[in-house]
């Protein structure tokens, strides 16, 4: 068995609304097992013996099937959300920032364009900055500025949306404790 968490996208913030409890018998419904909901913003902890790339799209049917959305969810395993924290390149405890992670999906994931596009934005390095990691964009913005910011508004555009969902860094050390 691995431990996995399942990261799904715009939960409780646009309009789809999810109550945790039924998130959880959902993932139960599929078979997977030691479910734990963490936070309401759709992070989900869960042991399962399938791979990552096998359980997503079980995971994105359910959630389609239960709730009526066209669900996006980005499923790893601990070790690989362990790599992932350990290597932020930002500082996370700096005061008035946020340290976010981007994780990216599908074709920003396969396709080095998309993802450049993002790398390559013009920052106000007084406001933010960005950086590449393995299947994801490290991103830290000043306190205020998240939606704001020029990482925030390209990747709330519709070609991101479903390739991509953010995790603020402290939700993802709970999500390991």
């Amino acid at each position: 068995m691995t431990r996995y968490v399942a990261l799904l996208r715009g939960v409780n913030v646009g309009g789809i609304n999810i109550k945790m409890a039924d998130l959880a018998e959902v993932f139960r419904g599929l078979g997977l097992s030691n479910v734990k909901t963490v936070l309401a913003s759709g992070n989900v902890l869960f042991d399962a013996d399938a791979d990552a790339s096998a359980l997503k799209p079980r995971i994105e049917a359910g959630l389609r099937e239960r709730f009526g959305y066209e669900a996006w969810v980005h499923v790893l395993s601990l070790d690989e959300m362990r790599r992932i924290v350990d290597a932020f390149p930002f500082d996370a405890e700096r005061e008035g920032w946020h340290p976010y992670v981007i994780f990216l999906m599908g074709e920003l994931l396969a396709n080095a364009e998309p993802r450049q596009s993002l790398l390559e934005l013009e920052l106000d390095k007084a406001l933010e900055s960005i950086a590449d990691g393995d299947g994801v964009l490290y991103w830290t913005v000043e306190r205020g500025h998240t939606l704001d910011s020029v990482v925030g508004k390209a990747s709330g555009r519709a070609k991101f949306k479903a390739l991509t969902t953010t995790r603020n860094l402290r939700t993802l050390v709970k999500l390991l404790n």
